[in-house]
């Protein structure tokens, strides 16, 4: 018999965080915020493990702004990739829309190959106003060699609800699920 594994990625916009950081005990922190947002000392958080990426929410590349490119998602992916069997993920962005759900989006399709609908299907169900930043989806459908699945799955879930920010949800790290 096997055990289904629950681990979870938490999604969060900014202003949930600590809500959210409430409720984990142990969990590794990717932070996704602008290059001009204020350095936080972000001790107070109680993660295994802090990275913190800055470029903005842009999806193709626009004078003095920084888009995110192949080397930003390789890191993504490394940051999912060394994570424990059994730890939580915690990814954060300012709104908790876009540039996070395309990293939990990334990490799960590199956790589950062949699994890019579903998670999509899934990404959208527990997360209606979600619309993962196309150009990180389409950086890491290139990075890991998928043939425009990942671009498709998110192509069928189509743009979220219309919303300020988001609300904090939980997407599995592995599948199937249920």
């Amino acid at each position: 018999m096997s055990v289904i594994d629950k681990t979870m990625i938490h999604v969060s916009p900014l202003s949930a965080l600590d809500r959210v950081t409430a409720t984990l005990q142990a969990y590794d922190l990717l932070t996704l915020l602008s290059p001009d947002y204020p350095d936080v000392d972000w001790s107070g958080l109680k993660c295994e493990r802090h990275v913190r990426l800055a470029f903005h929410d842009i999806v193709e590349p626009m004078p003095g702004l920084v888009a995110p490119d192949t080397e930003l998602m390789q890191a993504i992916l490394d940051f999912g990739r060394h994570a424990a069997r059994q730890q939580e993920l915690l990814i954060h962005c300012w709104a908790g829309i876009s540039r996070s759900s395309a990293a939990a989006f990334a990490i799960a399709c590199d956790r589950n190959p062949g699994f890019e609908r579903d998670i999509a299907l899934e990404l959208r169900r527990r997360a209606p106003s979600v619309t993962p930043n196309r150009l990180m989806v389409r950086l890491t459908d290139d990075l890991l060699r998928r043939d425009g699945r990942m671009m498709e799955a998110i192509e069928v879930i189509g743009r979220g609800a219309e919303a300020r920010e988001g609300e904090p949800y939980r997407l599995p790290l592995h599948w199937p699920i249920g």
